[in-house]
């Protein structure tokens, strides 16, 4: 059997779906994951993925390009499987997605929907209401024939030794940037984070991607070491395994830090729901006011003057979450 999982949207979201591939690739002899430019990085981490499908939906990302016939006609020509996995989040609709196996000649496709597929889909599935997002893509992959091989926990290929960027020693991960500025902690909150957990005894690295640089280096300050650009997706996961603990935001890195297996302070707006989007599978404590006025608003840029929701988290608040997290494990 030849399977496709589908996951069009960011880093992130590729690495939730991992556990649902896993299961998958547990039944199918060849697996193919179909996913945007932003989550590719994260498909190549994947256990159980035979090859890696790219292409940009137009349905997908914040950016998303214009529909384009011989754009999808490409892809259609490029896709080889019997079974089709559709995996999106609550908020999506996974139909034009399954319209696009349809024509490639996917005989049975699975996804969960709210809407009225016709023919499109041959299992249409129902979600629960408060499932993590990690959780319903298992819960679907079950459904559809493929349950779960092991554990069900995130898990990515074994990192490359980070010791060359990280020095020896113990140490933590404070990555200061989101992909979604809502979601993101303030900078000199970050910054003070940094001096007061450096003053706690903690060697400190910052990370983010090259175009976090100078916000990067603002945060390790001369209290932290700045890896600010210097690490593609494997480098990072390698930093984070190496990490006793990770800080930072309802991110990629979050997700990351989870599939290797570190705890995560988590400093989550409520923009999107925690119990779906929470680090999953590890030892975590949760920052910031779910009850705010923004929260299940999906806002990008915070609605909200003075972003309260995070900025009212104190570095002391993140460094009594270290500490209680390096205290549980």
């Amino acid at each position: 059997m030849k399977a496709i999982v589908t996951r069009l949207d960011s880093f992130g979201d590729v690495l939730l779906a991992g556990p649902a591939v896993r299961a998958v690739a547990a039944r199918a002899d060849h697996v193919t994951l179909l996913c945007g430019p932003r989550g590719a990085p994260a498909a190549r981490l994947l256990p159980g993925v035979d090859e890696v499908l790219v292409w940009e939906a137009p349905w997908g990302g914040f950016e998303p390009p214009e529909v384009r016939r011989d754009d999808i006609d490409a892809l259609v020509d490029r896709i080889d499987a019997d079974t089709a996995l559709v995996l999106t989040s609550f908020h999506q609709s996974p139909l034009p997605t399954a319209l696009v196996l349809r024509l490639a000649g996917v005989r049975y496709i699975a996804a969960d929907s709210e809407d009225y597929p016709g023919s499109l889909l041959d299992l249409r599935h129902r979600r629960a209401p408060h499932d993590h997002e990690a959780e319903a893509a298992l819960h679907l992959a079950e459904a559809a024939g493929f349950p779960a091989p092991d554990d069900g926990r995130l898990r990515v290929h074994t990192p490359p030794p980070a010791d060359t960027l990280t020095g020896p020693g113990p140490y933590v991960v404070l990555h200061p940037g989101a992909s979604v500025p809502a979601r993101a902690w303030s900078p000199e909150r970050a910054a003070e984070a940094v001096r007061e957990l450096a003053a706690a005894g903690h060697r400190v690295l910052v990370t983010g991607g090259p175009d976090e640089r100078a916000l990067t280096a603002h945060v390790a300050g001369r209290h932290g070491t700045d890896l600010g650009g210097r690490t593609d997706a494997p480098e990072l996961a390698g930093v984070l395994a190496g990490a006793s603990a990770v800080v930072t935001g309802n991110t990629a890195p979050a997700h990351l830090a989870a599939a290797v297996g570190t705890p995560v302070v988590s400093l989550f707006a409520p923009v999107v729901p925690a119990e779906r989007w929470r680090p999953y599978g590890v030892p975590y404590v949760l920052l910031g006011d779910q009850d705010a006025p923004c929260a299940d608003s999906r806002a990008r840029n915070c609605p909200v003057p003075g972003h309260p929701c995070l900025n009212t988290v104190t570095a002391t608040d993140v460094a009594a979450a270290v500490e209680k997290l390096l205290g549980e494990t």
